[in-house]
């Protein structure tokens, strides 16, 4: 027999690959995690032996809490701690209501059917003046009761940077499930129907209209196919469910979302269904239900599907059995890729994430919790899904849910300072950033916007922006090092326009940063990340600078045209001792008042998104309305018209001014965002995140952002392939018809081969290469490149 050596094996039993997600991803039974926001507060029923644990997220927040007994006694043995006093800070947001923080109304009642009397002592207050992100502190429930945790905060003038700040409540139950019957999210209102539908399983039910369904993943990454009838049509004999080719078609979107496209038809156009709440905003609306034939076909016959529980579910409506059914797949997560093919991946889904809907009409519907263990469709795990209904006499806004970050708590959109004016004058609201916002107003149209701003004057709501307020001996150290400019260089009262980079050269974002004294700076960017990479830095390199968000403390209108100056002028009061309207300087602010000295707190800065000579106007959200009810009143002569999203797109477009997501990424540097301005490479002395990386860059360029004229009247748009002969040489990034100027005009990042102004390229459509559509290299700002107008 010959020797044969053996092989070489790696040692030990199979493990497991290394998956970085979320901690909520995971499925824990029994712990909950709670957000609380600024000037906000909740409401949570305790047990003995439950562990609680509240953090400081973004530091120098306090923290009250008030534990009371079943009978409503205040009782701070509760935690295991000896009680206070009051807890002022709470009382005094609840006399404020919701003009202190969003939902306290609600809670003044929990509190008051509960017997908890605020007024006496027993309050312990947390997390004193100084207190570090990420400080926390831990208790151990001794019996049974209720909580009370806030995050204390009045409202906050925008000259002043005491913002209140989110704390996160954590729960680790020792008795889960006791304390709620499944062991779920709290309902949103008292519901009328408490229904679990078991894993592999399907349940029917009936819905009248006008009532609600929320639809919940119980733990997570669990598919559910959902179906409905209308129950007048099954009454007459004729069965015509949900039908989702209809419904795509109809509503022009993969599936439907809460807000204007939000609605389900049957086969005869009639909406059944829509949807108002969506926490997860990932689902399909093109697969069928699992079926018999799907197993069989892979090898698994006999396997439990949805689409033979849907039949047995329905029988006793008497539904006609079919071997498939067509549905609304919740939580499924599926793609269609470059080639064509139906892909699918885990679901978005998180414990407790749902889908609410609205009936339309009376309804017999099913609900399955989908049975397939043989694909990640379910996340290799198999769970419950709950449905819950509620009266058509609730009141539920519409909502999506927004996650700044993945570990982020969901947050529902929120309506602005300014949304009861503009939904008065527009109902074409689109979510953006976790609120809505006008895409257009219907009675004007986007063209008379646009020529208002280019003409007259427009106001135009820009709160998502994220605003966060850097303090401290170390901010101006801390914002030196994590912003391109130099910060050093920034006057009181001065605003500048700056990149913050990665340090591969990168941008995290883009924004302008606002110095209101030695150590006091305002940073405004697109997205929250921004502030969380702030205070990372700041956490990492020691500095003794907080970073805390104002975004939900500080609502912004712009004011954008050539007859801005006047409307602010009108409207504004400003001390002896800050530049009035008109000595505002460009990218300058002064703090001012409404109307006069007694009016609303404000400030105003000269800046804009336009082009166009313009000024912004930053309030709390208390005095919202009343700011645009003044720029109405002072504008209306002078031909202020409301500008939506659509319009505010084509005039940035035709300024050179560029968009994340669409111009820029964190793939794409200063340079070649055509932003090389903000990276002061030579003047800038001090040392910043990514400055080695932008010197080589520089010095070797791929690419460089340039302006494109586009011939004809073919539209071009966000992603188009820039080509010259057979290769693509570069990519559309934005592109408008431009009014003004009468063609079709596009930002675009192309190689640096042939970015020279008046090369000749071509715009591919189609596959890239059936359909070409001259163009030629133009300088960036199609429009005033000077800048001379936002200067006048």
């Amino acid at each position: 027999m010959l020797d044969t050596p053996y092989p070489d094996v790696i040692p030990g039993p199979p493990r497991s690959g290394r998956l970085h997600v979320p901690s909520d991803i995971l499925r824990h039974h029994g712990r909950e995690r709670h957000a609380i926001a600024g000037c906000g507060a909740l409401l949570v029923q305790i047990g003995p032996g439950d562990r609680i644990m509240v953090v400081n997220d973004e530091g120098d927040q306090p923290c009250e809490m008030v534990a009371a007994h079943p009978d409503g006694r205040i009782d701070a043995g509760l935690l295991g701690a000896a009680g206070g006093g009051t807890a002022a800070g709470l009382v005094a947001m609840l006399a404020l209501g919701d003009a202190a923080g969003s939902g306290l109304g609600r809670l003044r009642q929990g509190i008051a059917r509960r017997g908890i009397d605020l007024s006496r002592p027993g309050a312990l207050r947390l997390f004193g003046e100084g207190s570090p992100a990420g400080d926390s502190a831990e208790f151990t429930a001794t019996g049974p009761g209720w909580l009370v945790v806030a995050a204390p905060g009045l409202p906050m003038a925008p000259e002043v940077q005491d913002t209140a700040t989110p704390l996160t409540l954590a729960i680790q139950r020792a008795n889960p499930g006791q304390l709620g019957k499944f062991d779920l999210p709290d309902p949103l209102a008292d519901p009328v129907l408490d229904l679990r539908v078991r894993s592999a399983t399907a349940e029917s039910y009936v819905m009248k209209a006008g009532d609600y369904i929320q639809i919940l993943d119980v733990d997570g990454r669990q598919c559910t196919d959902f179906q409905c009838f209308d129950a007048r049509k099954l009454d007459k004999g004729r069965e015509l469910a949900l039908d989702v080719t209809t419904s795509r078609t109809l509503m022009g979107h993969a599936y439907s979302m809460p807000g204007l496209h939000a609605k389900y038809y049957d086969h005869d156009w009639t909406p059944l269904i829509e949807v108002v709440q969506d926490t997860v905003g990932r689902h399909d609306a093109f697969a069928m239900a699992c079926s018999s034939k799907y197993y069989d076909d892979i090898g698994y016959p006999g396997h439990v599907n949805c689409s033979d529980n849907f039949n047995r579910a329905l029988a006793p409506h008497g539904i006609t059995p079919r071997p498939g059914w067509m549905a609304v797949n919740l939580f499924f997560n599926t793609a269609i890729d470059d080639h064509g093919v139906l892909i699918s991946d885990e679901p978005w889904s998180r414990p407790g994430d749902y889908v609410l809907f609205r009936a339309l009409t009376d309804l017999v519907c099913v609900s399955s919790a989908c049975p397939d263990d043989t694909s990640p469709a379910n996340g290799w795990y198999l769970s419950d899904i709950h449905v819950r209904t509620y009266s058509g006499q609730e009141r539920f806004s519409r909502a999506i849910a927004y996650r700044p970050t993945p570990a982020s708590e969901p947050r529902m959109t929120k309506e602005t300072a300014f949304h009861a004016p503009i939904s008065a004058r527009t109902r074409h609201l689109v979510e953006y950033k976790g609120y809505w916002l006008p895409q257009v107003y219907s009675s004007n149209g986007t063209l008379e916007e646009y020529w208002a701003c280019r003409e007259a004057a427009v106001v135009l709501d820009l709160s998502p922006l994220r605003k966060f307020e850097v303090t401290g001996p170390d901010a101006e150290a801390l914002m030196q090092w994590v912003l391109t400019r130099d910060m050093k260089k920034l006057s009181q009262g001065q605003v500048v326009y700056s990149a913050m980079c990665y340090d591969h050269g990168g941008m995290v974002d883009d924004g302008t940063a606002f110095r209101l004294g030695r150590d006091n700076f305002r940073w405004i960017g697109g997205d929250d990340y921004g502030g969380e990479w702030i205070r990372g830095q700041a956490e990492k390199l020691g500095l003794r600078a907080m970073v805390r968000s104002s975004t939900d403390q500080m609502h912004n209108l712009a004011v954008q045209g050539p007859n801005s100056r006047e409307i602010l002028r009108r409207m504004v009061w400003t001390a002896p001792h800050q530049p009035t309207i008109d000595e505002l300087g460009w990218f300058r602010f002064t703090v001012a008042r409404l109307g006069g000295p007694d009016g609303a707190p404000l400030v105003v800065s000269r800046t804009g998104y336009t082009g166009e000579l313009g000024f912004e106007i930053f309030c709390h959200p208390k005095d919202g309305a009343a700011v645009y009810d003044s720029v109405w009143t002072h504008g209306e002569d002078l031909g202020l018209k409301p500008m939506g999203l659509a319009a505010l797109d084509m005039v940035r477009i035709e300024a050179g001014l560029i968009f994340a997501g669409y111009d820029f990424s964190d793939q794409t540097d200063p340079f070649e965002a055509g932003i090389g301005f903000t990276v002061p490479l030579k003047s800038k002395t001090d040392d910043f995140i990514g400055r080695e990386a932008l010197i080589r860059r520089k010095e070797s360029p791929r690419n460089k952002f340039v302006g494109l004229d586009v011939e004809g009247n073919t539209e071009v748009g966000h992603g188009d392939g820039i080509y010259l002969g057979r290769a693509q040489v570069g990519v559309v990034t934005s592109a408008t018809r431009s009014p003004l100027l009468g063609k079709t005009i596009a930002l675009a990042r192309v190689d640096v081969a042939h970015a020279e102004v008046g090369t000749a390229l071509e715009v591919g459509k189609l596959d890239g290469q059936q359909k070409r559509i001259p163009a030629q290299v133009v300088g960036l700002s199609h429009y005033d490149p000077k800048k001379t107008r936002p200067q006048s």
